[in-house]
């Protein structure tokens, strides 16, 4: 019985993270979306209702009611996105792609008026391939070598693996079919 009292007030605990907001970032909290601003650039975030978000002095608290394995996860998932948003706004995170074509040669162009990638003749393909991209991310393309910038992390890796899988081989043997635009260097790793 002592043993059942016992983990009975272990789930009983809160659990609380601070994490320090630097000096030039704003804070803002509307119930459940977080705001963080640094000169123009805004980013937010949707907290989940089991986290309860507030802004102390020169700290933000993620609390829980509970100590359950659900609340450990989500307050390591949340202070994990709170600090690369931190991160992004002092260095933007950037993803580095290569075009790669054995059997065709291969063009890729950004079009800045349609905010779209366009990827011509990929394998010997008439119609061209569009990728669209979304606001908020850089895009430069220097012949084989895409260049992706973005204070925020999931929208730079969202358009990255957007360009991948746009130049996706199909039905053929990957084998023999090496062509495609493929992901080379990351925040935090390098595949070369």
């Amino acid at each position: 019985m002592t043993e059942k009292k016992k983990q009975g007030k272990k789930s009983e605990k809160k659990i609380r993270k601070e994490i320090a907001i630097p000096v030039d970032v704003e804070v803002h909290i509307d119930g459940e979306t977080l705001k963080m601003k640094k000169q123009e650039v805004i980013l937010t975030r949707v907290i989940h209702p089991l986290i309860k978000i507030s802004v102390e002095g020169n700290a933000i608290i993620l609390t829980t009611k509970k100590n359950r394995k659900i609340e450990r996860r989500l307050i390591g998932t949340f202070a994990a996105h709170i600090k690369n948003m931190f991160l992004g706004f002092h260095e933007p995170f950037k993803y580095r792609l290569q075009v790669v074509n054995v059997h065709f040669p291969m063009t890729v162009s950004h079009d800045k008026e349609k905010k779209e990638i366009v990827v011509k003749n990929f394998l010997g393909e008439k119609k061209d391939r569009r990728i669209a991209l979304i606001d908020g991310v850089v895009v430069k393309v220097n012949k084989d070598i895409i260049e992706i910038e973005s204070v925020d992390i999931e929208k730079a890796g969202q358009i990255a693996t957007r360009i991948e899988k746009g130049a996706h081989v199909r039905n053929k043997d990957r084998r023999v079919y090496q062509d495609g635009i493929f992901i080379i260097e990351k925040p935090g790793r390098s595949y070369l």
